[in-house]
């Protein structure tokens, strides 16, 4: 068992405290940024627009991560609400940060007039890569535990840390100092390094059967699952009739998305553009031949003259008009048209 109680601070710098939670979510993004240029590369699209888009969105996240987490652990805050401003920050709402970060993305992408779809699939494996990293700042807050356990994982809570309500107890004066939690947070790092690495794997050899969005739905079941069952290891979180709200949220992004995976995969569907430079993407869905897309785009606007110089003109042995710039009264560059010759008199 773990049987000590971290500090929360890394490093004080004067009087400003650095704090591992911090750390951990710079950390978790830094390595979500790795991995998605790495894909976005593989995948045929420009890494470049990831940069400021990343910030944005992470700034959107945090924002909606925060207001979840506040909501959710209202009790912690409804004493003191200035606290939810004040660092350490300590706690951040999945749920939340998905909400406000896929608006912004998608209006991001839209700006960038970038394939959303496509990128949804990039950030998916980034978002569990992040998780993985990012939730051991709940560790060190000694926050994200669940119920007492005997299992040889089980973390120590300090007595300041212990939280109790309505039906439970987890105080030192109910529950000795020597007991044992459950690590929510272990297990969710764990559920993010490992669907990380199977969205990532299905990338490349499922690349025939997917269709661009399909991993980040696979992400919304994934995680759905995972949170919906640790939600019953938690106590004292938000409810409603009596049932954990994040439960009810799981079940929303996982019925939703079963729907839709299933009828996006539904036989005759139509094919999806390819990705923005198919001919170096190797991962990610494949999306119609490059030439069909074409087509389809040319047949989408009817009636457009072709460019000079194309041989697009209709060939007249076939039955159409003659080409102005290939039959004889072509412009002789005077003005006038050429004469045809003429039977002498």
């Amino acid at each position: 068992m773990f049987g000590f109680t971290p500090d929360p601070i890394a490093i004080q710098l004067g009087p400003i405290p650095v704090y591992w939670y911090g750390i951990g979510y710079a950390l978790g993004l830094a390595v979500a940024y790795l991995v998605m240029v790495r894909l976005a590369r593989r995948a045929g699209e420009d890494a470049d627009i990831l940069g400021n888009g990343m910030i944005i969105v992470a700034i959107a996240a945090l924002i909606g991560g925060r207001a979840y987490h506040v909501i959710d652990q209202w009790a912690l805050y409804q004493d003191d609400p200035i606290k939810i401003f004040l660092p350490p920050y300590s706690g951040l709402g999945v749920y939340g940060g998905i909400a406000t970060g896929t608006v912004v993305a998608w209006l991001y992408a839209r700006y960038k007039r970038a394939p959303f779809l496509r990128w949804t699939d990039i950030v998916a494996p980034g978002l569990f890569a992040m998780q993985a990293v990012a939730r051991w700042g709940n560790f060190f807050n000694q926050e994200l535990y669940g119920s007492p356990t005997t299992l040889p994982w089980g973390i120590a809570i300090d007595c300041a840390h212990r939280i109790s309500g309505a039906g439970f107890d987890y105080s030192c004066a109910v529950l000795p100092e020597s007991t044992r939690f459950h690590p929510l947070f272990l297990y969710e790092s764990l559920s993010g390094a490992l669907g990380a690495i199977a969205l990532i794997w299905l990338g490349f050899h499922a690349r025939k059967r997917l269709r661009p969005g399909d991993l980040l739905l696979l992400f919304f079941v994934w995680y759905g699952i995972v949170r919906f069952v640790l939600e019953s290891f938690r106590e004292g979180n938000w409810t409603f009739n009596g049932v954990p709200v994040a439960q009810i949220v799981s079940l929303m992004f996982i019925i939703p998305a079963l729907l839709v995976l299933a009828w996006r995969h539904r036989p005759g569907h139509p094919d999806d553009p390819p990705a923005t430079h198919p001919e170096v993407a190797t991962w990610g869905a494949i999306g119609r031949p490059v030439e069909l897309a074409i087509a389809a785009d040319d047949e989408s606007e009817p009636g457009a003259p072709p460019e000079p110089g194309s041989h697009d003109e209709v060939d007249p042995v076939a039955g159409g008009d003659p080409s102005p710039v290939d039959g004889p009264s072509a412009d002789t560059g005077s003005g006038a048209r050429a004469e045809p010759d003429r039977a002498p008199d």
